[in-house]
């Protein structure tokens, strides 16, 4: 049979596998991409849904920044809500460890710019080294225009550094209210490791005066910000900012314009003031000179400047008010009479013969005037200072009952004053003295009689004695009259005890010390004041800071005057005023000032005139409302 063209003939059919059937191979294959592509999946879930919270954190945290911030320092203001201490602006360079890869190459370019001491890098180094690590480090303060134009140029080649505005610490009146006000410093390794906040860039610590004894709530809350980075650690804006809440304002009991009147009138002597309100105990004046800047211990102090201040012999970064111990000398004769009329040992009528010495156990003392002052009692002892009558006095009532009268008036003790490095001064008595390994004899208790001896008091506690005779309360001086506007209690006259003395003794007192100024052959009658109508009680006092040896005193050619600044009795002065209605005490000691009538009670006359004067106590302004007004 012949085939059809165009065939071929047929074949037998081979075994070949169905397209609708899977391999082995495509089968795992298959597994393979669907696991990989589960996998992935669940990944993704993780990463976006599960996590994703968590990692989108840590994408912000790698793009903004967030650092806390210092807050303002609080105010200080005088009793008039004038400025004391307060802020000024301030540029700053800081560093912010995190965000550069090598801080050491970073202060090299930066030094390249503005340079930096080795002080400078020691204490950045050690500031990395113990601070947190999200807290800035202040690589360079007070930047000038230039220096953040420069700064802000080389931006990209400075990763971590930023220009930040702060705030430092200003005090406008300088060293008229040093040492009363102080001052603030940064903190050291131990503030910073007992408090870590102090760490942050422009956080102030107070060492000294108001600023030390206020500090906590002057330092305020502080605040945050949020600044976004790039991939290097260059700030490239602000997101957020919260700002700190500034610490307290602290308004003062001072009267600035008193204070820089005593300041005036004490001039270059080494001299200190103190005026108080008799009545409660506010502190209006209080001066000590020589004095300091007090904006240096914030911009730093120099090699230079803290010698000049450390070699000078008057020591003027002493706040002597509170921390200079004298002699009281005379001023101390109403305490030991006091003491006396407490015992029993003295009636006001009393009277004691002076002959111009006494003699006990062997050893001569002799009165300032040297032929004596005759038969005196208590008010003309205080009038004419006699020695011979208080030497007795003491040597009759004893050491213990005089220091017992001395600690009531305030002298030889803590007084409840809001400064710190406070010096308790002495009494002493033969069981202290005993208790220290020392000998006491009746001629300390003789010595003691007259402020002489081992009696040690400051300015303030004069100030504080002649406030407490004066009114027969028990004042203790304080400085701050407001926090936040708001006064305090212890303004009012009411808030302080009455002393418990017996009224006729106290009057006793003011009317020796009202002799010393007013009557006739009085020892100050240069202390009188000028006022119309108004007459100052008072009581002068010369404090040897040397033995005068017998033989030199009989010589006839004795003459404190002319010997070397250093070797003058210390001239103080005490009073209060008006007489009548007692408003104001005030203290005064003139380091080797040497004659108290002629040195000390001038001065203390002319400080209490201004004051009266001024009369800061009875302004209508004076309760407070500018102060808050000031906030």
């Amino acid at each position: 049979m012949t085939r059809p063209p165009g065939r071929s003939p047929s074949r037998a059919p081979k075994d070949v596998p169905s397209r609708g059937i899977f391999t082995r191979r495509a089968l795992l294959l298959m597994a393979g991409q669907v696991a990989a592509l589960g996998a992935l999946g669940d990944r993704l879930y993780r990463l976006q849904v599960a996590d994703g919270r968590k990692y989108a954190q840590l994408a912000e945290n790698n793009r903004v920044s967030t650092r806390e911030l210092a807050p303002p320092r609080g105010r200080i203001v005088d009793r008039f809500g004038v400025s004391l201490a307060g802020n000024k602006v301030n540029w700053r360079a800081l560093l912010l460890a995190e965000q550069t890869t090598d801080v050491q190459a970073t202060l090299d370019r930066f030094s390249g710019i503005i340079p930096l001491d080795a002080h400078e890098r020691a204490r950045i180094d050690r500031e990395l080294k113990h601070g947190r690590k999200y807290i800035p480090v202040v690589v360079h303060d007070f930047l000038t225009w230039d220096d953040m134009a420069r700064i802000e140029v080389n931006a990209p080649d400075l990763p971590g550094i930023l220009v930040d505005v702060g705030t430092t610490r200003l005090y406008p009146q300088g060293p008229v209210m040093a040492h009363v006000v102080g001052y603030v410093a940064p903190a050291n390794e131990r503030d910073v490791a007992a408090e870590p906040d102090l760490a942050l860039p422009g956080m102030r610590i107070g060492r000294a005066g108001i600023e030390q004894f206020h500090d906590a709530g002057l330092r305020g809350t502080a605040g945050s910000v949020q600044m976004e980075v790039n991939s290097v650690g260059r700030v490239m804006r602000e997101l957020d900012r919260r700002e700190g809440v500034q610490g307290e304002t602290v308004g003062l009991s001072i009267d600035l314009g008193l204070q820089g009147a005593v300041l005036a009138r004490i001039g270059d002597q080494a001299a200190h003031a103190v005026v108080m309100d008799a009545r409660n105990g506010e502190v209006l004046a209080m001066v000590s000179t020589p004095s300091f800047d007090p904006t240096l211990f914030d911009s730093g102090v120099s090699q230079a400047q803290w010698e000049q201040w450390t070699s000078d012999e008057r020591t003027p970064l002493i706040n002597k008010t509170i921390a200079g111990l004298y002699p009281p000398g005379s001023t101390f004769k109403p305490a030991v009479a006091m003491a006396a009329l407490q015992a029993g040992t003295l009636r006001p009528g009393d009277r004691i013969n002076c002959p111009g010495y006494i003699d006990v156990g062997g050893i001569r003392f002799h009165c300032w005037a040297k032929h004596g002052h005759g038969s005196l009692d208590l008010h003309e002892g205080i009038k004419f200072s006699c020695d011979v009558f208080f030497y007795e006095t003491a040597r009759r009532t004893g050491m213990e009952a005089i220091a017992a009268a001395a600690h009531g008036f305030g002298l030889g003790t803590a007084l409840d004053i809001e400064l710190p490095h406070q010096r308790i001064g002495a009494i002493p008595t033969p069981a202290t003295r005993r208790a220290k390994g020392h000998h006491w004899n009746g001629g300390d208790t003789i010595n003691a009689g007259i402020g002489q001896g081992f009696v040690q008091v400051t300015p303030l506690q004069l100030a504080t004695y002649a406030s407490r005779i004066a009114t027969g309360r028990a004042v203790q001086p304080h400085l701050t009259r407001s926090l936040n506007g708001i006064l305090q209690p212890a303004v009012l006259p009411a808030h302080w005890p009455e002393l418990g003395l017996p009224d006729e003794h106290l009057a006793a007192l003011r009317a020796g010390m009202f002799a010393v100024v007013n009557e006739a052959h009085g020892t100050a009658p240069k202390a009188r004041l000028p006022l119309a109508g108004i007459q100052m009680a008072g009581k002068t006092g010369s404090a040897q800071v040397r033995r005068v040896s017998r033989s030199l005193r009989e010589s006839g050619h004795f003459n404190s005057a002319r010997l070397p600044w250093e070797f003058r009795p210390h001239a103080l002065f005490i009073c209060f005023a008006p007489y009548d209605n007692p408003r104001y005490a005030a203290a005064v000691v003139v380091e080797h000032g040497n004659a108290a009538a002629e040195v000390a009670a001038p001065l203390a006359r002319d400080i209490m005139t201004d004051t009266l004067t001024r009369d800061p106590a009875e302004r209508r302004d004076a309760p407070g409302q500018r102060v808050a007004d000031a906030i």
